[in-house]
């Protein structure tokens, strides 16, 4: 190890794979560790993994589906925050490789929406999707005006509404390092965001069963269906019938499909960067997915591999949640827990209220109603696995409902993420926020 002085007084060591920055200011002495890719890649391995054994032994965790990078994700984030305190120790990584991976996911997310499957869902699903966009900009307005009241800045109302509340963790993740950069400059943007998100998870899994069983209870309303087997990934969004291996060609394929469409998406985000249509790149990379996929499919052309788009859409996913939660600083989430809790608060009273009259009665205000409660519930305040995991625990102890089954995963699955960014684009050009 060679140290070098620097002309301000830094000092300066080179490793293979990191590098420790002595500063001195003062009687503060604090040290930088900055880890190259290859150590930060090591690093969200590590995350993944000790995530996946936590949840696997902690019943809690997996009963109300926290996602496995949260779970790892939160514990080295306080871990580095500990070190940080106790031992001046800063731990920095190379974070270039997290937006590649947030494109790829939100480019899998429109890849594996095919138009052709809305047609299964029939009038329910319009008629919940109309519950669901309404329900988008009740969050944000809740959301906006509260911490208004509250003279916080509004765009905390947004990240604790519909962009993490019915958006999870991925769109939340993106949506904070919008608003943590230039022309908003919320730094705690991406620890609001975490922390709304990880509530929401739990809230949706703890309140949407209950209320749909009370429901269910009270109008005495039963499934009129038999008994069937449910598998919703591949009933809803593929029904391949015959199971197709995941080979070297098929993937090099799909990921052909990801390169274009995240081509397409960055290069039209450039072109209309500062324009009235300006939206996220992630979101342009979505809306290539779509057009992509369903023109490859309507001229038959090419059929996506729907199970292995899923598999890299995830395990981008997976790799870019915990790149963003092991990074989080807690010290700017600390600064804002009243607020937060609040507005929470708020947010859990109000989608209670919500699909108990407002989704239940523009759906029909039958069994199959009731079910799509429970589902609004999971994805509204947490993600599509929470709906499902609540349309599971109903229709086992109240009998089958095949529409939500198809319903519900459509909704939640790719719809609301479309939805969801056309409504927070709306939002962003209040006078607020400009």
């Amino acid at each position: 190890m060679e140290f070098t002085q620097i002309s301000d007084g830094v000092f300066k060591a080179n490793f293979a794979f990191l590098e420790i920055i002595k500063k001195i200011a003062g009687s503060d002495i604090f040290y930088r560790v900055n880890l190259d890719f290859y150590a930060t890649l090591i690093s969200v391995c590590a995350v993944l993994y000790i995530g996946a054994r936590i949840t696997k032994n902690i019943k809690f965790l997996d009963k109300y589906s926290i996602p496995i990078p949260v779970t790892g994700g939160l514990i080295v984030a306080i871990v580095l925050f500990l070190t940080q305190i106790l031992f001046n120790v800063k731990i920095g990584f190379q974070e270039s490789i997290k937006d590649p991976l947030m494109l790829m996911f939100f480019t899998s997310v429109g890849l594996g929406a095919d138009i052709a499957s809305l047609k299964k869902g029939g009038k329910l699903l319009v008629l919940f999707g109309i519950s669901v966009c309404l329900f988008l900009f009740v969050q944000n307005i809740i959301g906006v005006s509260v911490m208004t009241m509250m003279g916080e800045n509004p765009l905390l109302g947004l990240l604790a509404g519909s962009i993490t509340l019915s958006g999870g963790h991925g769109t939340g993740a993106a949506w904070g390092d919008v608003f943590s950069n230039a022309p908003y400059n919320f730094i705690a943007a991406k620890e609001v965001a975490m922390a709304s998100a990880t509530y929401g998870l739990i809230a949706g899994g703890l309140l949407g069963g209950p209320i749909a069983q009370s429901i269910i209870r009270k109008y005495n309303l039963k499934s009129n269906e038999v008994e069937v087997e449910h598998d919703t990934s591949d009933e809803v969004f593929a029904e391949p019938q015959v199971e197709r291996l995941i080979t070297a060609g098929s993937f090099v394929q799909s990921l052909g499909l990801f390169a274009l469409a995240m081509f397409i998406g960055t290069t039209i985000s450039a072109l209309t960067k500062g324009s009235v249509i300006t939206l996220p790149t992630f979101v342009w990379c979505l809306f290539s997915g779509i057009v992509i996929r369903n023109t490859l499919s309507y001229a038959n052309i090419h059929q996506v591999f729907d199970r292995e788009i899923g598999v890299i859409g995830n395990v981008s996913l997976g790799l870019f949640l915990a790149m963003a939660i092991m990074t989080l600083n807690l010290v700017e989430l600390t600064k804002l827990a009243v607020p937060l809790i609040v507005l929470l608060a708020i947010q859990t009273v109000v989608i209670a209220i919500y699909v108990r009259y407002v989704t239940f009665g523009i759906c029909g205000r039958d069994y199959d109603a009731a079910c799509l409660v429970a589902g609004h519930c999971g994805f509204g305040m947490g993600a599509t696995p929470t709906a499902v995991a609540n349309l599971q625990a109903v229709t086992y102890n109240f009998g089958p409902s095949r529409i939500a089954f198809i319903v519900v995963p459509i909704m939640g699955g790719f719809f609301v993420d479309i939805a969801n960014a056309l409504t927070i684009k709306l939002f962003l050009f209040l006078p607020m926020f400009a």
